[in-house]
């Protein structure tokens, strides 16, 4: 069955998916009504794989999911959680993200994850900008320490009790709720806050669940968008819940799929892809809190692993990880024909990867794809058709009139994944004349109502599968004494897509070094957006348009001729 259709007049840039209510194979549409249904369905199956840091293993059913979820519900209850009341989700991928996650939507509240790469300064600003009431969060990653981030944030965080906690700075945060020793001040402990709420009927939650409407708030992702500072995402439960369920046809996954990633799932495409799609389909995710690519290897032999999501700049450590030629691959399946992973000794595939696909965070994921094993004749070099729903339009970007057919202009587009709205930012500012989200990306519809999408015209950095807003990093870049100019760019890269480098001009006769400005941005941004590169410019030798800004296309062409000369 074809998945769209043109409007009556085909002269125009519009193309259509089949309507929401033609879709097969959707189940309940809130958060909630999702994990209920999968487990009647699966009780008694694996759902996840954890491997503690002790070395021991931890398993949980499809029932114990459920149990769990709600033990997080009834302890938030507890803690007076009222429904749409946001709750952040500061976890890498471990069983308590999953629970938390699903417990907070059996509540009726909204969760809100927090990337693990976040700063302090950055931790700050999320908090602030989501008005959260309650933080569930894991002390250490890596060599992050969040509780001692959140002490610097807040001295009250170790100095109150967890009934006496009220912050001047986060005047919505009332309860902090800490995974792994150490809890002190007004962080309580995951246990005990689990036991709090032991005195909450299960009717209770019941109650609390069934009331929740598929249009109603899910969930808050943050995404680097066009403005210097990350923006909040406020999608339906219906939003979610569609693109959860649609991930495992979308993928070809089979019944009970085992599937593997280290990518959180703090990203809305990692939590679509991975947590959706192999949940629908009774399956079971082989958790990795960290990338550490010998482990990986490790996880998905000893677990089987059919279905592994990784970066193309994580295939290239996996197969230079000691333990590559060593490992045994052969349940892999979900890897695509030409991918290097399928060019390991035990590896025999024939699946080809949905590569046609096209999606942002305000669309939770996919709003226009081919599903796995489309030929390369059909899908051409598309970026695939509208899916159920979906109505795509190409737009001036100056005018807002819908372009002729075959030509390019802005990427807009409305659907039932889209989202409820920006935070901060009213929806009518947001949305045009008829509804349509107007994304920044540019391209073209063919005469088969394929999307081409030919890039961003806002210029976002998109690096080892994250977006990264230019202006953020200037910001940080131009704090340092003696930067005058500061413009970051995408130089192409093979294996991360782009990799950040900001292009400087220093005040005459001061003396700042590359490593002097990478090391001033790893103490204010995430790893990924730390700058690559940094290129020194005379002031003059940055072009500027008429209206005195830096014409970026240019930049990132002289950059990438420089860094090439280097080379």
């Amino acid at each position: 069955m074809t998945q769209h259709r043109f409007i009556a007049d085909q002269a125009l840039s519009v193309s259509c998916g089949l309507p929401l209510g033609d879709e097969a194979g959707l189940g309940a549409l809130t958060l909630g009504g999702f994990l209920r249904e999968v487990t009647a369905q699966y009780c008694s199956r694996e759902a996840l794989i954890h491997s503690r840091p002790d070395g021991t293993t931890e398993r949980w059913s499809y029932a114990d999911l459920w149990r769990e979820a709600n033990a997080v519900a009834k302890a938030l209850v507890a803690c007076g959680l009222a429904h749409g009341e946001r709750v952040g989700v500061l976890m890498t991928n471990r069983p308590e993200f999953l629970s938390a996650t699903f417990g907070i939507a059996l509540a009726g509240g909204v969760a809100a994850p927090i990337g693990t790469f976040s700063t302090a300064a950055e931790l700050g600003y999320l908090i602030e900008k989501s008005a959260i009431s309650t933080l569930l969060f894991e002390r250490t990653v890596l060599k992050k320490d969040f509780l001692a981030a959140l002490a610097e944030l807040d001295t009250r965080v170790t100095e109150a009790t967890p009934h006496s906690f009220a912050s001047l700075r986060f005047p919505f945060l009332k309860t902090l709720v800490m995974v792994g020793d150490g809890a002190c001040g007004a962080v309580q402990d995951w246990s005990a806050f689990l036991a709090a709420g032991n005195a909450i009927a299960e009717a209770s939650i019941a109650a609390r669940a069934a009331a929740v409407s598929p249009a109603d708030a899910g969930v808050l992702f943050f995404s680097s968008g066009s403005t210097a500072l990350p923006k909040g995402i406020v999608s339906s439960h219906r939003g979610v819940t569609l693109q959860m369920w649609r991930m495992g046809p979308q993928q070809g996954l089979s019944d009970g799929v085992r599937s593997w990633t280290a990518n959180g799932f703090f990203w809305s495409g990692n939590f679509a892809m991975i947590v959706g799609g192999t949940l629908a389909k009774g399956g079971t995710i082989v958790l990795q809190r960290t990338f550490q690519p010998a482990d990986a290897l490790a996880l998905m032999e000893a677990h089987k692993v059919q279905f592994l999501f990784a970066w193309p700049h994580q295939w290239e450590q996996l197969i230079a990880a000691p333990n590559w030629a060593e490992v045994d691959l052969s349940s892999l399946v979900y890897v695509d024909e030409t991918s290097p992973i399928a060019r390991h000794p035990t590896v025999e595939v024939d699946w080809i990867e949905p590569r046609h696909c096209y999606g942002n965070t305000e669309t939770f994921t996919l709003s226009a794809a081919y599903p796995a094993q489309t030929s390369r004749e059909e899908a051409a070099e598309s970026h695939g058709l509208p899916l159920p729903g979906n109505i795509l339009k190409i737009v001036d970007p100056l005018t807002g009139r819908t372009m002729p057919l075959g030509e390019r202009g802005e990427l807009a587009v409305k659907g039932p994944t889209l989202m409820l709205g920006y935070l901060g930012v009213p929806l009518a500012d947001t949305l045009d004349a008829e509804g349509f989200l107007r994304t920044g990306d540019g391209g073209w519809l063919d005469d088969a109502g394929r999307l081409h999408w030919e890039g961003r015209l806002n210029d976002i950095i998109k690096t080892g599968g994250a977006n990264v807003s230019p202006l953020e990093i200037d910001e940080v870049i131009r704090e340092c004494a003696g930067v005058k100019v500061a413009q970051t760019v995408g130089v192409p890269h093979d294996t991360l897509g782009e990799i950040v480098v900001s292009c400087v001009a220093l005040h005459e006769r001061a003396q700042v070094s590359e490593e002097d400005l990478r090391s001033h941005a790893r103490t204010r941004l995430a790893s990924y957006k730390v700058p690559r590169r940094v290129l020194f410019f005379a002031p003059e030798d940055l072009a500027v348009t008429g209206s005195n800004k830096i014409k970026t296309s240019e930049l990132r062409r002289v950059a990438a001729e420089r860094l090439a000369m280097q080379t």
